[in-house]
């Protein structure tokens, strides 16, 4: 059964405008809408797990549950499906969508949240994508320009990229732990809790606070 419906109207051949209220195409535009979410989902699935020269466009379909000519019509061949998939603009907006001061949980929540209602973290591609050749060079651009530089100028302060690289750092730890080698132990305590505990390792780097080799602890 495809992934993606289908309005009945449209099932039984009838015209786009058939199936939406007072004869608008509102519905047909919903359907391409989540055709196209789904096509993104499943090729964001298989990249995070498979090498890009590995992945086919019929693999991607089968996942989402649609025809190989559907993602055709939708992204035009492989290589512009996978540019559109190796953007983390929009999960960076996400994962970055909290105040400073509660950006450290808010982080370590959303790394979480979406290994366990997704299946993987989109910003976790960095660690298992293939880095190699020109596809490597724009996925590590890309990432730079869209992640790591994005929190870089939301952080005030000295040392600002290099404390937002060391803060993503520690996130993708947490989520090669809690996604990848699925700890048992992590994956067994509730969300809240790893939040509680983690979220200010993670908040400490972003606000230059962690402990540095032979320093004094922080007095209470």
């Amino acid at each position: 059964m495809s992934a993606v419906s289908t309005a009945p109207g449209a099932a039984r051949g009838a015209p786009p405008e058939a199936a939406g209220p007072g004869g608008g195409r509102a519905p047909a535009r919903r359907d391409a809408e989540a055709t196209k979410a789904a096509i993104l989902r499943a090729a964001r699935h298989l990249l995070a797990r498979h090498a890009h020269a590995d992945l086919t466009l019929k693999a991607v379909a089968e996942r989402a549950g649609v025809s190989p000519p559907l993602v055709l019509k939708y992204f035009g061949n492989k290589d512009a499906l996978f540019a559109r998939v190796m953007s983390f603009e929009e999960d960076a907006d996400a994962l970055l969508d909290a105040p400073p001061a509660e950006l450290g949980r808010h982080m370590v929540r959303h790394v979480l949240v979406s290994q366990l209602e997704r299946g993987a973290d989109p910003v976790l591609r960095i660690a298992f994508a293939p880095l190699h050749g020109e596809h490597g060079d724009v996925l590590r651009a890309t990432f730079r320009a869209q992640v790591s530089d994005k929190l870089a100028a939301r952080l005030t302060g000295p040392d600002a990229a290099v404390r937002a690289e060391l803060a993503i750092a520690a996130l993708l730890g947490l989520g090669v732990m809690f996604g990848i080698a699925r700890g048992a132990a992590l994956r067994a305590m509730p969300v809240e809790d790893v939040v509680d505990r983690y979220g200010p390792t993670v908040q400490a780097h972003l606000d230059g606070r962690a402990p540095r080799p032979g320093s004094a602890p922080a007095a209470e």
